[in-house]
């Protein structure tokens, strides 16, 4: 998108999110919940209800992970819910799919969407149907470790160092870079310690990077600035997300203008064959020449204070209550549909 173009997106967005607090009413946010990731969930709550309490809007602050949450987010009766859950049951399509035999609008992608992402091997499937780049991968289903023949075979096909990781996880949760046999080893106890399927994946050398794309996916969605992802340890781990300190963002992001632009349409295209609604963001390491291979699409990324997505729209020129009043409104359209 060119300067005039973007320009003229921004101003859209910035007078769409003017008007929405006359279209809003009560909204339920609803954070914490019960899986891993709940800390960060509390975090992303806590930062949007303060920013949306400081827009005007009347927000009820509803635990998830509480016993008796249906009927209190029942009794509040919203005018829409802000979902700042993250991982199992917040991530996964569990409560969208609540939120829809409720009847109340929500934020975020739907049901089959929030399940479709969570899956990452299905996701890769997804991604190759639409010509989009994704690492080699074996998938370990149901706990079923490989015999010592079946792992070389594996690792000879995946080669080393590569990347074991849940299948249905976030935050980076159980994800690890072995380098040798023994590690691989290491790394499978550990995985299949929180989760009964693993993904053991090729490692992609080159430069990490994330992109969000906003907008529902069926009009014309933006990929926001693209964000360079450093982390203080070895990889994108949960210390490097959520930590003071713990990874550098950069914007722009240190590859060229055409390896940015190949970036952006290929977060755009996830989002689009994902079918997304209101924010999403794709990860993706950029090789050599300039290939973006993409990882995952989270679809209720984190809204911490040292979250990514935030920081993409700040970039754009669009302040934290912009952003969220979008969200909101995009959850009223697309419940008109």
């Amino acid at each position: 998108m060119d300067k005039t173009g973007s320009t003229g997106c921004l101003t859209r967005l910035k007078q769409r999110a003017a008007a929405a607090p006359g279209r809003i009413g009560t909204v339920a946010l609803l954070y914490g919940g019960t899986c891993g990731e709940r800390e960060v969930s509390i975090a992303s709550g806590t930062n949007v209800r303060r920013v949306l309490e400081k827009e005007g809007l009347h927000i009820h602050f509803i635990d998830t992970g509480r016993a008796g949450f249906v009927e209190e987010l029942i009794a509040t009766k919203p005018d829409v819910a802000f979902i700042a859950l993250h991982g199992t049951g917040g991530e996964d399509g569990c409560i969208q799919g609540l939120l829809e035999m409720l009847g109340i609008p929500y934020t975020h992608s739907g049901v089959t969407s929030s399940a479709l992402a969570m899956d990452k091997a299905v996701t890769k499937i997804l991604y190759k149907d639409c010509g989009l780049a994704t690492a080699a991968y074996v998938e370990l289903p149901h706990g079923l470790r490989p015999k010592t023949t079946e792992l070389d075979a594996i690792l000879a096909r995946i080669g080393l160092p590569c990347v074991v990781k849940p299948t249905c996880d976030g935050s980076s949760l159980g994800v690890s870079l072995p380098k040798t046999r023994e590690e691989v080893e290491v790394a499978l106890d550990e995985g299949f310690a929180i989760s009964d399927t693993l993904l053991i994946e090729e490692f992609i050398k080159g430069v990490e990077v994330t992109v969000p794309v906003l907008g529902n996916w069926q009009e014309e969605p933006l990929a926001l600035p693209v964000i360079e992802i450093i982390p203080k340890n070895e990889f994108y781990d949960y210390e490097s997300k959520y930590a003071d300190g713990g990874s550098t963002h950069l914007i722009p992001a240190r590859i060229t203008a055409e390896s940015a632009e190949r970036c952006s349409q290929a977060a755009i295209a996830a989002h689009a064959v994902l079918k997304c609604a209101g924010i999403s963001r794709t990860d993706m390491i950029v090789s050599e020449d300039g290939t973006p291979w993409l990882i995952e699409t989270n679809t209720v990324p984190g809204m911490t204070h040292t979250s990514l997505i935030p920081e993409s729209a700040r970039h754009f020129g669009l302040t934290d209550g912009e952003l969220y009043l979008l969200l909101l409104d995009f959850a009223l359209e697309q419940n008109q549909e």
